[in-house]
């Protein structure tokens, strides 16, 4: 079995995960806690010893990306049809971006001062955690969150294509709300880095999805 299969499954997991969240809360405006913690903490671990640590490590990877993982393997085993599916464009959509990002080196460097900036104001904001930066939950507080989103809008929202998000307007047009969004899509852009840095392609997801099964398997075991 290739390592870069694992890894890219991984990553894979992670983009589903971010866009499954994203739409979770444009039509219930609720997420489950852990799932949103793995994602909006991804953006936080820059200098990983491998890729399964961005998301707490290979043991904890079923239950952390288990909502990312479960989406990936609908898609693999054709369980739902996703012509049309909002999960699966937001994909498409974030992988687009990355590209765009990646061609953008002051942006890129904008966001990785920003990104370090905004780790060093979390520890403020869980103050009786012994080491509040080793915890994914000291990233959801909404100050946070609220911070992310401000990158995502003074970066990404600067391209010309920007990802639509549909869904029930009461929870759209909450302030919360809409921050989380705009910080999920940016730990999905994420996750699109790390898979095209381990190898993964667009055209993967339509013909190399045989190839993601055995590593599926492995890691939701």
């Amino acid at each position: 079995m290739s390592r870069a299969n694992d890894e890219q499954t991984v990553a894979l997991a992670a983009m589903f995960q971010a866009a499954s969240l994203v739409d979770q809360i444009a039509n219930r405006g609720m997420v489950p806690q852990n799932s949103l913690e793995t994602s909006i903490y991804s953006l936080f671990v820059t200098d990983p010893k491998i890729s399964e640590d961005i998301f707490g490590g290979i043991h904890d990877l079923p239950f952390n990306l288990s909502m990312g993982l479960k989406a990936l393997n609908d898609v693999v085993e054709k369980k739902k049809d996703t012509k049309g599916n909002n999960v699966t464009n937001y994909v498409l959509s974030m992988i687009m971006l990355e590209q765009k990002l990646s061609k953008n080196k002051d942006m890129l460097n904008t966001m990785g001062s920003r990104i370090e900036s905004i780790k060093e104001k979390a520890r403020y904001f869980n103050p009786e955690e012994e080491n509040p930066l080793d915890n994914p939950s000291s990233f959801t507080h909404s100050n946070v969150v609220a911070n992310v989103a401000s990158l995502y809008q003074d970066t990404i929202s600067s391209f010309s294509f920007r990802i639509q998000v549909g869904g029930d307007p009461r929870h759209l047009q909450n302030a919360e709300n809409a921050a989380r969004i705009r910080a999920l899509l940016l730990a999905g852009i994420r996750a699109a880095m790390l898979w095209r840095q381990v190898g993964g392609k667009r055209w993967h997801l339509l013909f190399f999805r045989s190839r993601l099964r055995p590593s599926l398997r492995k890691i939701m075991k």
